[in-house]
C-alpha cells in the first residue's frame, strides 16, 4: 500500500474474490435447502403413508361400530333387524345434512379467497416508502366503489 491508499489492482482482485465467494456461499446456501427440503419432504411422505393406514383403520372400525350399533338397536328395541339399520341410516343422513350445512356456511363465508388485510398493509407501506397519501375511497381489494346520490344531501 502506497502513501495515495490500495492500488486500483489489488480493489479490483478484492471485490472480484469477494463475488466468488458469495457465489460460492449462494451455491452451498441452495444446496443446503435442497437438502432440508428434501428430508422434511421424505418426513412428510412417511406420515402421509402412516395417515392413510390410520384412516383406512378408522374406517373399518366406524363401520363396524354402524354394525354394532345397528343389531344394537335391534335388541334393545325389540324390532326388526332392517328397523335397527334404518335408524342408524337416519342418524347417519341427520349428521350427514347437519354437516353439509355448516359446510356451505363456511365455505360461503370465506370466499372469495383474498388476504384483504396484507393488501391494505401493503397499500400503507406503499403509500409510506413512495410519501403518497393512502387513498381512503378504495376498499383494501383495490376496487372502487360505485358512487351512489341515493341519500346525498341536495
Amino acid at each position: 500500500m502506497g502513501a495515495d491508499g490500495p492500488s486500483p489492482d489489488n480493489i479490483v482482485t478484492a471485490i472480484g474474490e469477494v463475488a466468488d465467494r458469495t457465489t460460492v456461499i449462494v451455491r452451498e446456501e441452495i444446496e443446503l435447502a435442497k437438502a432440508e427440503v428434501l428430508a422434511k419432504v421424505s418426513k412428510l411422505g412417511r406420515g402421509a403413508g402412516v395417515a392413510v393406514a390410520a384412516g383406512i383403520f378408522l374406517s373399518l372400525a366406524g363401520i363396524f361400530f354402524l354394525h354394532m350399533l345397528a343389531w344394537g338397536f335391534y335388541v334393545w328395541l325389540d324390532v326388526d333387524v332392517w328397523v335397527g339399520y334404518a335408524i342408524v341410516v337416519v342418524i347417519l343422513l341427520v349428521l350427514a345434512s347437519i354437516a353439509g350445512f355448516l359446510a356451505y356456511r363456511w365455505l360461503k363465508g370465506g370466499s372469495p379467497p383474498t388476504p384483504d388485510m396484507a393488501i391494505e398493509e401493503a397499500q400503507r407501506v406503499k403509500a409510506t416508502v413512495t410519501g403518497e397519501p393512502l387513498d381512503p375511497v378504495r376498499d383494501p381489494a383495490g376496487a372502487t366503489p360505485p358512487t351512489s346520490t341515493q341519500g346525498t344531501p341536495r
